[in-house]
């Protein structure tokens, strides 16, 4: 019996891309073709799995946008301050699983993945439980931060049906970096483009059918994502992963301070740059013309947000890819994962960038019928191509950090470019020069992402990949259950 779970065991392992494609040194061709396939795996799957996901909150805005502007603004208050505030946190938090699955994974360790996500499970629900009062107290936050009371009155009743969406998110960002990291990204991929779909059918159903408004556009969205996380979490558990999945553990509470303190610092390095942008909307509600400026922002940072799935899912890409090489003590194609990586996201930004500024007066009317709000957000395409540009190579320098463990540096680093350079220089701009809205832009763009990307730039071309891959090494062995298992 011992024979066959030995050889089932290694016919599981012969699937596994990681273990296959090997590639003599010294070909650039054949290491750069091979590279991207690698890459592209994890890539291709996570750029459609984060359009997807990210598209279930822009179909409800869409949806919003046509029934008033307070519906619109309200909508994007809570999914752009709200919801983008909390998600940054998670989000952030669960990438510790990139840096620990993705090198146990390298090194071979695959039963601890599942081990992993479900501490990751522990974490990310208990901190969810403390972030509540954003939510059940929305209204009387957003008066305090200056937005208009009728927005504020509407946004607090749109939070609380958000509530749902908040918790299905600490169940399904471990879920899909457990799949990423053992690259089964096509599961992932499937189970959101469902939901996708049965979201614009319930969102009609509920909009135009049942008449429920705005409100019943956000209940959509936590039909959505917990269609998403019960999808994920029966192909998890129910014998499509036995390397990883090997049952639910008493071990997941194993360390678990040791693993919050980790998932702190990723979360922390990450949401600081998620809600750096969610910052810039809540500015412009001290602006003249609230309603135009923050429709016309939103819209602005839900085509970035749509756009920023292609870096995140290189982000992702990347971090894995780092992860695995550095975990399988092989520095020197860490580094050259690194190099492919960037170079791609950065072909694709440029594209993008360009594809805006030939489109800039064509982009407003899918969210609006407003000629007013179409006219603003046209005013800051050229702002919006240039963040689309600069977010083509950062997110992609954030997966290598996350990739080699060092979130609670990068952290600081995110910390001191964007909140003690760009918001000051945003603020100085915006209302000192009185140029509004673009000038709060522009300064956050040039002194908080401009200036973290030449940092992160620095650093990665600064970094010995082969000490990292011997600091991976023992990294491993520190996160290990017990000796058994090592």
């Amino acid at each position: 019996m011992r024979e066959r779970g030995d050889e089932a065991e290694r016919v599981e392992q012969a699937r596994i891309p990681l273990l296959r494609d090997q590639y003599e040194e010294g070909d650039i061709k054949r290491e750069t073709w091979m590279e991207t396939k690698k890459l592209w795996r994890i890539v291709g799957p996570a750029i459609f799995t984060r359009f997807s996901t990210f598209s279930i909150f822009v179909i409800a805005q869409a949806f919003a946008g046509h029934l008033g502007e307070l519906e619109l603004a309200s909508i994007s208050i809570v999914h752009n301050v709200i919801i983008g505030f909390n998600i940054g946190l998670l989000l952030g938090m669960a990438s510790a699983l990139e840096t620990l699955c993705g090198q146990a994974f390298g090194a071979k360790k695959y039963d601890m993945l599942g081990v992993y996500m479900q501490r990751s499970w522990i974490v990310l629900f208990l901190f969810c439980t403390l972030l509540l009062p954003m939510y059940l107290f929305a209204s009387p936050i957003l008066k305090f931060l200056g937005q208009p009371e009728d927005i504020a009155e509407l946004s607090g009743t749109i939070a609380v049906w958000t509530i749902p969406t908040h918790f299905a998110f600490a169940f399904y960002f471990p879920l899909s970096r457990f799949f990423q990291c053992q690259l089964k990204n096509r599961v992932v991929a499937i189970s959101s483009g469902v939901a996708l779909v049965v979201h614009i059918f319930v969102c009609w159903l509920f909009v135009y059918g049942l008449k429920l408004g705005v409100v019943g556009t956000m209940a959509t969205v936590s039909v959505s994502w917990w269609l998403n996380v019960f999808i994920l979490f029966a192909y998890a558990t129910c014998g499509r992963c036995p390397l990883t999945w090997t049952g639910f553990s008493l071990e997941a509470f194993v360390k678990l301070w040791e693993f919050a303190k980790l998932s702190a610092s990723s979360g922390i390095m990450l949401c600081l740059e998620y809600w750096y942008y969610r910052i810039l909307i809540m500015m412009t509600g001290n602006l003249k013309d609230t309603k135009i400026a923050v429709d016309s922002l939103s819209i602005c940072m839900s085509v970035n947000g749509l756009e920023m799935m292609v870096p995140l899912a290189f982000f992702a890409g990347t971090g894995v890819r780092v992860a695995n090489e550095l975990g399988a003590g092989n520095g020197r194609g860490a580094r050259f994962a690194m190099i492919i990586s960037v170079t791609e996201s950065l072909i694709i930004g440029i594209i993008l960038s360009v594809l805006v500024i030939f489109l800039h007066d064509q982009i407003g009317w899918i969210f609006s019928s407003s000629d007013t709000i179409i006219q603003a957000v046209n005013d800051l395409s050229i702002l919006l191509a240039l963040t689309i540009l600069l977010n083509s190579i950062q997110p992609v320098l954030s997966g290598v950090a996350v990739g080699s463990g060092w979130q609670s540096f990068v952290a600081y680093v995110n910390l001191g470019c964007y909140y003690f350079v760009g918001l000051p220089l945003g603020f100085f701009m915006g209302w000192m020069f009185k140029s509004g809205v673009k000038g709060i832009w522009a300064g956050m763009i040039l002194g908080g992402t401009g200036i973290q990307t030449l940092i992160l730039i620095f650093i990665v071309t600064r970094c010995d990949w082969e000490k990292e891959a011997h600091k991976a090494s023992v990294h491993v062995k520190k996160w290990s259950v017990s000796n058994s298992r090592n």
